[in-house]
């Protein structure tokens, strides 16, 4: 055999094939210190209750009976971002939304605090029998995205949720770093958050609107704008999956 040839179409192969290997630049900063905020420590816990279906209505009154009092209670360095039902998506579903400020430490005496309050050990316990599964994620907010803060309704909410290829979360957030601005015309931009405990490499944004028309107009409207095709076009190869849920705020929901 010829050696010269075959080591020839070798070194061929491997330079072809380097054309669709990734490069990746090495850091020495986590994801976390190069995407967050870097003026607070928020921390924040997404809650996904799947209830029963015929516990939901029971649900929804133990949690207006008992999340608000934790809610404005000092004692407790947490804050209530929102509190919801799903209307499409995930049916009989609760999704709630926890701030920390003060990041892990904060939270850590939260749960602690929480764990002596009789009202909210029962609260848990009644709960527990409502529901058939759930499971949370603990998350840090873009630095390029709004803070959260209550807002008047009615208005249905958007929960856009991306599960990312692992090492892409860098890529993903210089684009809508320079997209988010294209989205920020009827003030429907409330949080863009990625994890960092529970599934990792998720990417949740949270919108708000009047209705659903509001949301399909105000859709349509970011593609009039230069530049957005491009966020789209660079930004989908970084998924894996993606789900939409069509959310309506409980009666106590700081974010109405």
């Amino acid at each position: 055999p010829d050696l010269s040839a075959s080591n020839n179409r070798n070194g061929e192969d491997s330079w072809f094939k380097s054309l669709f290997v990734r490069k990746v630049d090495p850091r020495k900063d986590a994801h976390s210190q190069l995407l967050a905020k870097k003026e607070d420590t928020n921390l924040y816990k997404i809650q996904f209750h799947n209830v029963k279906p015929e516990c939901l209505d029971a649900y929804n009154s133990l949690c207006e009976e008992v999340l608000p009092s934790i809610n404005t209670d000092a004692h407790y360095p947490c804050e209530l971002i929102g509190t919801w039902n799903t209307w499409y998506g995930e049916q009989d579903q609760a999704v709630h939304l926890w701030r920390y400020r003060g990041g892990y430490p904060a939270l850590t005496e939260a749960m602690n605090k929480l764990m002596q309050n009789k009202l909210f050990l029962e609260y848990r316990n009644e709960r527990g029998k409502m529901l058939l599964s759930r499971r949370n994620q603990l998350l840090l907010e873009f630095s390029f995205w709004n803070e959260p803060t209550p807002r008047p309704g009615p208005n249905i909410y958007e929960l856009r949720s991306y599960q990312l290829r692992p090492g892409t979360m860098i890529e993903w957030g210089n684009y809508w770093a320079r997209a988010i601005e294209f989205r920020q015309q009827n003030s429907e931009a409330v949080g863009g958050f990625f994890s960092q405990i529970g599934s990792l490499y998720m990417v949740h944004h949270l919108w708000a609107y009047k209705d659903l028309q509001s949301r399909e107009e105000t859709r349509n409207a970011a593609w009039r704008h230069d530049g957005w095709d491009e966020v789209v076009y660079y930004t989908v190869p970084l998924i894996q999956h993606m789900e939409s849920r069509i959310m309506i705020p409980m009666k106590t929901s700081p974010l109405k």
